[in-house]
């Protein structure tokens, strides 16, 4: 019996076509024209979970580029500066998100503007209601495998309302770089599965410059929700003045160990320095010490392509483990508690 009868593999594989459809798909969408991006002052984007990260993966891809702060937002309520001059974006998958429906009650009560990103449920149902714009995923499918139809219903519609450039170009050629990678990154004893047979019964602690953070928690999260194994991450520099010096007990649990560096030619110097240094700090704690480097012509299809990695890196180890990446058996029993 295959470990993966639900076929979070063909999903993994499909994040290219995700991404074209979502190019795809914003040339049907309405006119975002309303949202009057010349007037607004900050960006929140609401969502959990998978639903959230394209949040975290855009702003990185955008730092850039836009000229207001971006926030994303994993929770019931949302800071006090929201207010008429924010965009609000409800990023839920299944529209039915308790935490994001929360916040779209808060920010029409204090009279955000509102665009909504969703496969349907409630969240669309409200904005078909309340007159606010909502753009159609995909849906049928568990959220985090669904990233490259939010993140780019995201990076484009941003674009779309005039917050940042236009990012159909970019987008397409980064989805095109996407692709070659993807039987790259899907092939048995290929890179991504090289780096999960070194995580094998291992604790991987995760770690990236901080314009990479944002993947360095998707790797975390992937992790996690595929291979049901524990991850942590953390950003540098930020990590050399405090947790850097939990390396230095518990050798028994820190030699089961794998500090996971990504890199990216976006990277600072200093920050490749500090790595340099802190993988030297690191290593004779015990465990295993490696390194994930981003490839790709431009800022976003780097990005990209260490996510698919990642992605992929938690789908063989999986693989390995024989563990089914589909069901989420602990978040399914956590919902049904609260829902009593």
């Amino acid at each position: 019996m295959t470990f993966d009868p639900q076929k979070m593999g063909a999903l993994i594989d499909g994040f290219p076509d995700m991404l074209r459809t979502a190019l795809d798909s914003a040339t049907r969408w309405p006119s975002l024209a309303g949202l009057d991006a010349g007037s607004v002052t900050s960006v929140v984007v609401a969502g959990m979970g998978g639903s959230a990260i394209g949040g975290d993966l855009v702003a990185a891809a955008l730092r850039d580029a836009l000229s207001v702060p971006l926030v994303v937002v994993r929770d019931y309520g949302i800071p006090a500066f929201v207010g008429p001059a924010t965009l609000v974006i409800v990023s839920t998958h299944s529209g039915n998100t308790e935490e994001t429906l929360s916040v779209y009650d808060e920010a029409v009560q204090r009279g955000a503007r509102v665009l909504v990103i969703s496969s349907g449920g409630e969240a669309t149902a409200r904005a078909g209601r309340l007159g606010h714009p909502a753009l159609p995923l995909v849906g049928g499918m568990p959220p985090r495998a669904a990233l490259g139809y939010s993140f780019g219903a995201l990076l484009l519609a941003l674009g779309r309302a005039g917050l940042v450039p236009d990012q159909t170009a970019a987008l397409t050629d980064a989805t095109a770089e996407i692709a070659e990678l993807t039987p790259i990154y899907a092939a048995t004893d290929g890179p991504a599965d090289q780096l999960a047979a070194q995580l094998v019964g291992r604790l991987p602690m995760i770690y990236a410059g901080a314009p990479l953070a944002a993947v360095a928690r998707r790797w975390a999260g992937q992790l996690a929700e595929n291979a049901k194994t524990l991850a942590h991450w953390a950003e540098l520099p930020e990590m050399n003045h405090n947790e850097i010096v939990g390396w230095e007990r518990n050798p028994d649990l820190l030699a089961r160990t794998a500090a996971v560096f990504l890199h990216s030619s976006d990277d600072d110097e200093r920050i490749n320095r500090r790595m340099a240094v802190t993988q030297g700090l690191v290593r004779p704690a015990g465990g295993v010490v490696l390194e994930a480097t981003a490839v790709g012509t431009s800022r976003l299809a780097r990005l990209l392509a260490l996510v698919h990695l990642g992605d992929w890196t938690s789908y063989h180890l999986a693989r390995r483990t024989a563990t089914d990446p589909t069901p989420i058996v602990k978040i399914d029993q956590l919902k049904a508690a609260l829902a009593v």
